[in-house]
């Protein structure tokens, strides 16, 4: 059964790579954040929110699938090879230039799909995006070693969102939480060291 999903899935992947990496996305942006609102944070007085679900799982649809498709196979091209110098290389580009744009987008599309304003969110990414770059480090170092050494160009937006889905719980509290809500930010952290150690 498995097998088969695996064979259909990479035979998509083959034939319309973008939208199926979308999807992929869209798939472990969802499950963070209903694994974060449900079991590993819930919030007993509003209950489930279904938008702010809706608006991850888009986020991870229509930027993060599409910008990580064309970025990771920017980057093997530009630095193809799998020796150790390349895989370092290619880890401090992703932690030191892409995930602080990363950042920012995520960031300004949770604020625009929110109503914000600019200057919301312009607060928003000042106060909270080295939060997001430097608690990311724990997660993504070690993953994109494991990443660019071991994991098939094709396969490296499946293998990312698999850890996405335990990381994904940080950053649905990081984007959602109040400037006012600094302790959220250190429940979130130990949340996701958490998850994401009982995903290895």
């Amino acid at each position: 059964m498995f097998g088969r999903l695996w064979t259909k899935y990479n035979a998509a992947l083959e034939t319309n790579p973008l939208l199926i990496k979308a999807v992929t996305s869209l798939t472990g942006f969802t499950l963070g954040d209903i694994l974060a609102q449900k079991f590993v944070m819930p919030d007993k007085e509003k209950g489930y929110d279904l938008m702010r679900t809706v608006r991850l799982g888009s986020f991870g649809f229509l930027v993060h699938g599409p910008t990580g498709h064309y970025f990771y196979s920017w980057l093997d091209k530009q630095i193809p090879g799998t020796a150790m110098k390349t895989v370092a290389t290619k880890v401090a580009i992703d932690q030191l230039l892409w995930n602080p744009c990363f950042g920012v987008m995520f960031f300004s599309y949770l604020g625009l799909a929110e109503g914000k304003s600019f200057a919301d969110i312009q607060t928003k990414i000042k106060n909270d995006l080295t939060t997001a770059v430097v608690g990311s480090w724990t997660v993504w170092i070690p993953a994109h070693f494991v990443n660019f050494r071991f994991v098939p160009s094709s396969q490296r937006l499946l293998y990312i969102n698999s850890i996405q889905i335990g990381y994904n719980i940080f950053l649905s509290f990081l984007g959602n939480k109040k400037v006012d809500e600094p302790e959220v930010v250190k429940e979130a952290e130990a949340a996701v060291t958490s998850a994401v150690d009982k995903m290895k």
